[in-house]
């Protein structure tokens, strides 16, 4: 991954064989980032992507394997304790233009993921809600 800070923000790209998820959390334990969000677009491979069921707190997940467009990526991140989070949702396009989205699993990148990502100045937290199971944002 490549990273430049731009004014207020980072605009990062990351490279072909890098996992999007590990990549973006990588970089948030290393600048040691408190919180912010992202938006990104770029292209990517087995791609997993997931919807929550609220009534059985458990996600519904799809892989999609092949060459995909990143249409639109966005998300925030946070903290679970000693370890960052990186909440993001993608939508992704195949080859024949039909669009899929959800919450991103897990995806490779294949020719570039460019990501701005904006850092926020408190340090959020992420804490397990019983109702849904989820770990939301404390705020």
């Amino acid at each position: 991954m490549k990273a430049v800070r731009n004014g207020y923000y980072w605009q990062l790209r990351l490279m072909p064989g890098e996992e999007i998820v590990e990549t973006l959390m990588g970089f948030v334990r290393s600048r040691r980032i408190k919180s912010g969000f992202l938006t990104g677009i770029g292209a990517a491979e087995n791609v997993v992507l997931g919807c929550f069921a609220p009534r059985t707190k458990t996600y519904h997940k799809r892989i999609f394997k092949g060459d995909h467009e990143i249409v639109a990526l966005v998300g925030n991140v946070a903290w679970a304790g000693k370890d960052p989070v990186c909440h993001i949702h993608t939508v992704i396009s195949t080859p024949r233009l039909a669009t899929y989205a959800g919450h991103l699993f897990s995806g490779t990148v294949t020719v570039t993921l460019e990501v701005a990502f904006v850092p926020g100045t408190r340090r959020l937290q992420r804490k397990p809600d019983p109702l849904s199971g989820l770990n939301l944002l404390a705020l």
